[in-house]
């Protein structure tokens, strides 16, 4: 059975004859320009995918950015010895108790939008302005989660700093980016003098691993543009998914490097305090003396004690906390390489430390009133930062069996303005309201009950559990007994204590890595030294193109028909490349042949389309969307037979992004090949 991309021109050869009859689809029909008219060569059934090893180009250091909601951080390793991993240094300013190998995601440009500080000594610089002057700095923080709930997101997507004004997202993360990339090469610099300057870094970015293709292509480009590598290098650049870098660092971690929640000390609230992980495992390790061979090979090969003690084919699941989002993965241990293999798709929600920052702003909302503090924020944002600042250091030491009252200190801004606005000071408003749990201190504090602060982690954390039991019921997941909770948020007691609460009645073992909040940034190095680790990756989505095939009553729904010079088509058929959650082995290829419907054409483009369910089969079924274009840039043939150049396109979606590459067959050459998510 022929098939014929679905693009609806009038120069469009059926298979590689250019002596057929063009076939043009109905009206209606998805199309494409019309400069990229196409001839395919090879049939609607997909070909065996073929694997090949993936080629890397060489490189002197790894240099990992952990670009998160709430904090960020670089660190890295060299290519002679890439497991000491070298952390950036700790950041000047902060706030006390909180180490500073992180800095916050907070960005500040002038009034005129130039680049001015990132970190704390934006923060602090940005807090310390006249409030006058402060309306007019364009102030950022939190910004990356804008990128994952844009729906429509494009190169043009505009973030709205704290004061209401707004400016390109893709400036905006090419500003931060760039900062950390200054940072990292000035320390390498000072490390190591005799460095090379060009194509000596391997840079690795980490999102989270529910982004879609376009936010991850948001992510790459906002990279170019910051000049962590060029376009004809992109090699240089991994995406790395940052569960998966937490599940890479974690086995190579040894037992005393990790702490298990059920052996706790009772009352415990903070990290320090739990009793690492020991007996349990020590038995395991016991037994598995017996069979020392396969254990040897392991911990040479690289591997940690906790994963020599398991055996091949076990299962654990990296329960990713972060500032925004809760990211799920299960991997299976693979022998004797240590290599790892997803078991389900990733998944998740926006059930991040964030959650518990909106639950204490609507909190103040219903003590001053929701319009008071919108025009507040507005009108004050250097004094709502400040508050904001005051909270996130309270929250820090929530815990579940802490005794006595929390104390968050309202700037004298909010006091003042609160007077002026409503007639009335701030101690009044809290007798008035209907919360009780929250009292006004004779210190001009707000007074808050260990329970009410609980209170407000709920929603977030019953978000998490909700995630992690619907995960655990999947039949892909059955008989895994270990969880990693790592991520910034996972340092925090409440959510530890319900995790462990809810979870490990059912067996499961919660574990929490030692350095839990530098899981990813740790793991990111090491998946930039050797990005085969993870070696099989579940397709979150069915990908295809939308194609003519060869019109069969019984088969095809009568709409679908089209008839042309005698021949019968059917129209809008969805050709599927890969289908949802189907494992794709790294490097694993599906290849397809085009061929070019005019001589001298200089362009194909080939849209592409997605859909959650493994079964679609016409491009215009419910939940199949266009998602992006497949674009082979071609260079003049001479001597070639017109209607018979053939374009060899090689895709891949076994790695953290969609990869295409292409050949021009007549030649041998390679063809500029791009998938591209965000153009609309």
């Amino acid at each position: 059975m022929l098939a014929v991309p679905d693009v609806g021109l009038q120069g469009l050869y059926i298979g590689s004859s250019p002596e057929r009859s063009p076939v043009p689809s109905p009206p209606g029909s998805p199309r494409t320009q019309e400069s990229c008219g196409i001839a395919p060569l090879t049939p609607s059934q997909s070909p065996k995918p073929e694997a090949r090893t993936p080629q890397h180009a060489p490189f002197s250091v790894v240099v990992a950015i952990d670009f998160g909601t709430t904090s960020s951080g670089y660190a890295f390793s060299f290519a002679s010895d890439p497991e000491a991993i070298h952390m950036m240094r700790k950041w000047e300013g902060g706030d006390p108790g909180v180490a500073h190998q992180k800095t916050p995601t907070c960005l500040l440009l002038t009034p005129e939008g130039a680049f001015h500080s990132f970190g704390y000594t934006a923060r602090d610089y940005y807090h310390d302005l006249d409030p006058e002057e402060a309306r007019d700095w364009l102030y950022f923080e939190k910004f990356k989660m804008k990128i994952h709930s844009a729906t429509d997101l494009t190169l043009k997507t505009q973030l709205e700093a704290v004061n209401g004004k707004k400016m390109p997202a893709l400036e905006v993360f090419a500003h931060a980016l760039r900062f950390f990339k200054e940072h990292a090469l000035q320390e390498l610099r000072e490390q190591c003098p005799s460095l090379p300057e060009k194509d000596t870094v391997r840079w690795v970015l980490t999102v989270p691993a529910i982004w879609k293709q376009p936010a991850k292509q948001f992510m790459r480009e906002a990279a170019y543009l910051a000049g962590l590598v060029s376009r004809e290098d992109a090699e240089q650049l991994l995406i790395a998914l940052e569960p998966e870098a937490a599940s890479v660092y974690c086995r190579k971690l040894r037992l005393h490097q990790l702490l298990d929640l059920s052996s706790r000390a009772p009352g415990s609230g903070r990290l320090g305090e739990r009793r690492s992980i020991d007996s349990s495992f020590r038995q395991a390790r016991e037994q598995l003396r017996k069979s020392r061979h396969s254990r040897t090979f392991l911990v040479e090969s690289g591997v940690g004690e906790l994963w020599a003690e398991m055996q091949a084919g076990d299962r654990y699941v990296v329960a990713d906390c972060g500032g925004g989002t809760v990211d799920l993965t299960v991997h299976q241990l693979e022998q004797p390489h240590g290599t790892l293999k997803e078991l389900y798709k990733a998944s998740g929600g926006p059930y991040g430390a964030v959650g518990v920052d909106l639950a204490f702003e609507q909190l103040l909302g219903r003590i001053f009133g929701e319009d008071f503090i919108t025009t507040f924020k507005r009108q004050r944002p250097a004094a709502w930062v400040d508050l904001t600042i005051a909270f996130e250091a309270r929250k820090r030491t929530a815990g579940p069996h802490r005794a006595g009252a929390l104390n968050i200190s309202l700037p004298f801004s909010f006091i003042d303005f609160y007077r002026k606005q409503r007639g009335h000071n701030v101690e009044t408003a809290l007798r008035r309201s209907s919360v009780n749990f929250v009292k006004w201190s004779s210190q001009g504090m707000l007074r808050m009950s260990c329970e009410a602060m609980n209170e407000l982690f709920q929603p977030t954390v019953s978000g998490i559990i909700q995630h992690i039991e619907a995960l655990l019921a999947r039949p892909e997941v059955q008989g895994v007994k270990l969880l990693f909770l790592v991520g910034g948020f996972a340092e925090s007691a409440v959510l530890q204590h319900a995790v462990q609460t809810a979870l490990g009645a059912r067996g499961l073992r919660v574990v929490v890595p030692h350095d839990v909040g530098l899981t990813i940034l740790k793991g990111a190095v090491l998946f930039g030294q050797a990005p085969g680790v993870v070696r099989v990756r579940r397709s979150p989505l069915t990908y295809g193109v939308g194609v003519l095939n060869r019109f069969v009553a019984g088969r095809h729904p009568p709409e679908k028909l089209l008839v042309r010079d005698g021949r019968r088509w059917c129209t809008d058929v969805f050709e599927r490349f890969v289908a949802a959650e189907q494992s794709v082995a790294l490097g694993e290829e599906v290849r397809r042949s085009y061929c070019p419907a005019r001589p001298g054409q200089r362009r194909v483009l080939i849209n592409l389309y997605c859909c959650a369910a493994e079964d679609a089969r016409f491009i215009t079924d419910p939940g199949v969307r266009k998602c992006g274009a497949l674009s082979l840039e071609l260079e003049p043939s001479e001597g070639a037979v017109p209607g018979r150049r053939e374009i060899r396109a090689a895709m891949q979606f076994g790695d953290t992004e969609i990869k295409v590459t292409a050949v021009d067959v007549s030649t041998n050459r390679s063809v500029r090949a791009a998938i591209d998510f965000l153009s609309h």
